[in-house]
């Protein structure tokens, strides 16, 4: 059975690239331009979520930080694993204080996803 990857990308583009490379690698891919995927994230089970921090299509206040702080300090989805991608320059302390797994910053190469989703993927 193939792991199940969450991607929550609100630039078509990069989501539709990003779940082509996972696909290509025999992930199973799901795919959102919003939060609202996030509530059935319990009912999907995914073995990783791959999330934008900026998604600007969003009608919340709420960023891919603050998303995953509140997965990461929830018992029933605190286990799965989370990767922030932005191209913002202190990405890397963003994935920290939302308590994220690890991060990618914008632009990455395919080589890279695919070297970090493996690394994390539970």
């Amino acid at each position: 059975m193939s792991k199940k990857i969450l991607v929550i990308e609100d630039d078509k583009d990069i989501r539709d690239t990003i779940a082509f490379i996972l696909e290509e690698e025999n992930f199973e891919v799901i795919s959102s331009g919003d939060s609202k995927i996030l509530r059935t994230v319990t009912d999907l089970d995914p073995d990783l979520i791959l999330m934008d921090n900026w998604l600007t299509e969003w009608k919340s206040d709420a960023n891919g930080q603050q998303l995953s702080k509140m997965l990461k300090t929830n018992a029933a989805t605190s286990h799965i694993p989370i990767i922030i991608i932005s191209a913002v320059s202190n990405i890397k302390e963003i994935a920290e204080d939302g308590l994220a797994d690890t991060y990618l910053k914008k632009p990455f190469d395919m080589d890279t996803l695919v070297d970090v989703v493996k690394k994390h993927v539970r």
